[in-house]
């Protein structure tokens, strides 16, 4: 199994008000192509700065972080940009989906800034594509507005597909939906990942993490628990057992 991203003894301080903040103490671990892996933790666990490594928006203060086979940490600004681009998708908790601009234009805009030097028409082809494989080939002129909360997360996958990347990182990627359409979001990762897209998601709910096929728990910063799911949830079985629940309340006297 190829590995994508690799971390060696990675640490990150920061420097606050005159003290040292040990956000990531010596993390160590790799990520395999084709995985689907929940990185977990309380609020000041370090999830989100780990997240911030693997994204390439932030460095480690020392170790190694390596990603796609390039040492991240040898990088300029602008190379960090560029990896960042063609290496990695985002998918975040809000969307982040530009309001004035319709589903299928969010969704161009990583290939407008890429340097491969695509043609409007291949853009546009491309996000067409993106749109069409989570299930809005029929919203492409939709402005977020016009959208639910599920559509306009399917909207920012779409957009974190379309460069092709090496791994999509997803940050509390149900954090803003309901239970029936957090299940479908869930369905889709799965699907995704079914087909070969790499995944790492971070979130602070258990159900959620248990749609992946991987946890890693972090607590001070450090990785206590990095283990295979054994009882991992299936969004279409969770769904309809979701709507048979429903069912019943609704038949309910």
């Amino acid at each position: 199994m190829d590995k994508i991203a690799q971390l060696v003894d990675v640490q990150k301080i920061y420097h606050t008000g005159g003290e040292d903040v040990h956000a990531v103490r010596g993390v160590s671990l790799e990520i395999y192509k084709g995985e689907f892996v929940a990185i977990m933790g309380a609020s000041g666990s370090g999830k989100s700065t780990l997240m911030n490594i693997l994204g390439c928006l932030d460095k480690p203060t020392s170790g190694t972080y390596i990603l796609d086979g390039v040492d991240i940490s040898k990088l300029s600004r602008n190379e960090l940009a560029e990896i960042r681009n063609k290496k990695i998708g985002f998918v975040f908790q809000g969307f982040n989906l530009l309001a004035r601009t319709s589903a299928l234009e969010n969704v161009e805009l990583p290939l407008m800034y890429s340097s491969n030097g695509y043609t409007s028409k291949v853009q546009r082809e491309r996000a067409i594509k993106m749109l069409e494989l989570v299930g809005l080939g029929k919203r492409l002129d939709h402005y977020p507005n016009q959208l639910s909360g599920g559509q306009q997360q399917r909207v920012a996958i779409a957009r974190a597909l379309v460069n092709e990347p090496v791994i999509v990182l997803a940050d509390e990627p149900t954090g803003n939906l309901d239970s029936h359409t957090s299940i479908e979001i869930m369905g889709l990762f799965q699907e995704l990942n079914n087909n070969g897209v790499t995944i790492i998601m971070v979130t602070h709910e258990l159900d959620i993490a248990s749609y992946a096929k991987r946890n890693i728990i972090l607590r001070d910063g450090k990785v206590i628990k990095d283990v295979v799911v054994e009882r991992r949830l299936n969004a279409n079985e969770e769904m309809n057992r979701l709507s048979s629940a429903q069912k019943a309340v609704n038949l309910a006297p």
